[in-house]
């Protein structure tokens, strides 16, 4: 178990998306820190293996459903000390591949679906007088890395989180963002199935020469969780080996040939 200031002993945590890759390492992680867990996911079957308190099952594309179903575990439970919004999904995408039907299922999810959540658990933190919120957003939200929809949904995220920090931070509820940027889940094994120098072409791009793993974003969060983030709100902070740091292209290409 971690040691104060990241210990998060006694405290309950609400994770999004809990049986995904970035989720289940979440779970093990928050379990490390003290926390007890309530996985929140599409259904029972997405859970199944995880070291849970609880469970919700929504799927975030149905909001009125998802809010339904977090109005009943708060009244039944009340709010968690921890909210952590990481459920999401993309495609591979540029802007000549996206149409209405696109944009708005990315949204639905992404910022839609989070906000379905958050909104519940943001009020009944505050009624209650504290706790901590973070959003898996992504360097998409920085900068553009294609998937246009996906990006604006991050982005979005952002601006949500800044104001839930704004807005009721007087009631002692903070809010902060992590950027992962590419993370070495099971999601990219078909992509490596189909193309295995995919990544040949993708890690050059990071100043680490790596992707991240599920762990060191889950590691991100707990710091964000945990009293250790006590006068932090309102941020994002990228996971992403380097990726936002600068372009190393550039510096390779354009300022090594004027030396």
């Amino acid at each position: 178990m971690s040691t104060a200031p990241f210990s998060l002993a006694g405290k309950t945590a609400l994770i999004t998306g809990a049986g995904g890759g970035i989720g289940r390492a979440l779970v093990a992680a928050f379990r490390e820190a003290g926390a007890a867990v309530i996985g929140a996911d599409r259904e029972a079957e997405m859970l199944d293996g995880l070291d849970l308190a609880g469970q919700v099952h929504c799927d975030l594309a149905d909001t009125a459903a998802t809010q339904a179903a977090l109005n009943a575990h708060l009244s039944a439970h009340g709010a968690p000390d921890i909210l952590v919004s990481n459920a999401g999904f993309t495609r591979a995408e540029t802007m000549s591949q996206v149409d209405m039907a696109v944009w708005e299922a990315e949204l639905a999810i992404n910022l839609n679906g989070a906000y379905a959540v958050a909104g519940p658990v943001v009020e009944a933190m505050a009624a209650r007088g504290g706790g901590s919120v973070v959003f898996i957003s992504s360097v998409n939200g920085l900068a553009h890395y294609g998937n246009p929809a996906y990006s604006a949904a991050k982005a979005g995220l952002i601006a949500y989180a800044r104001a839930i920090a704004l807005e009721r931070g007087r009631k002692g509820v903070r809010a902060n963002v992590v950027c992962p940027g590419s993370v070495r889940t099971p999601a990219w094994d078909h992509r490596l199935e189909k193309n295995p120098a995919l990544l040949d072409k993708v890690l050059p791009h990071y100043p680490l020469g790596r992707l991240v793993s599920p762990a060191e974003v889950a590691n991100a969060v707990i710091f964000f969780a945990s009293d250790a983030s006590s006068g932090i709100t309102g941020t994002a902070l990228a996971v992403d080996a380097g990726l936002t740091a600068g372009n190393m292209r550039f510096v390779s290409e354009v300022l090594t040939q004027e030396n």
